[in-house]
């Protein structure tokens, strides 16, 4: 059974840079050796996460891209911007509006830290709960 996890923004480093957050789940997925999937809300959101995820931690080194390129099957981590095609990864961190419809074992969800932004979570896991995912939720 898949499972959900909601990391909710609560530490004041990830309130100032949220995608920080999804660095640091990043770095932990592909410390297990795990292939992950970014699914950005726009081009510039995949833009700015490509640029953090090289220079977030010095001693850090996760090789990914925007996908898009023919080595992206090669690839540990891709960051896929709307309407750009890609197949699934056993790990996908949503960072849009919608509920992800991949297929994987983890799906992780970054919360905002403003109570008014969150009604997306919400409803997000919701509709994870009706399609028998295990969900959990972190304070992060």
């Amino acid at each position: 059974m898949p499972q959900a996890d909601f990391y909710l923004i609560d530490k004041p480093r990830f309130h100032a840079q949220p995608l920080l957050l999804v660095c640091e789940l990043v770095r932990r997925a592909h410390a297990r050796g795990l292939r992950v999937l970014v699914l950005a809300r726009d081009v510039a959101e995949a833009e700015a996460l490509d640029e953090l995820l090289w220079s977030f931690d010095d001693d850090a080194f996760i090789p990914h891209q925007i996908a898009g390129d023919i080595d992206d099957g090669d690839t540990a981590v891709l960051i896929t911007p709307p309407g750009i095609e890609t197949p699934d990864r056993e790990v996908v961190v949503n960072l849009r509006e919608e509920a992800c419809q991949r297929n994987c074992v983890r799906l992780l969800e970054v919360v905002p830290a403003e109570a008014d932004a969150r009604a997306g979570s919400r409803a997000r896991w919701r509709t994870y709960k009706q399609r028998g995912y295990t969900l959990a939720k972190h304070d992060m």
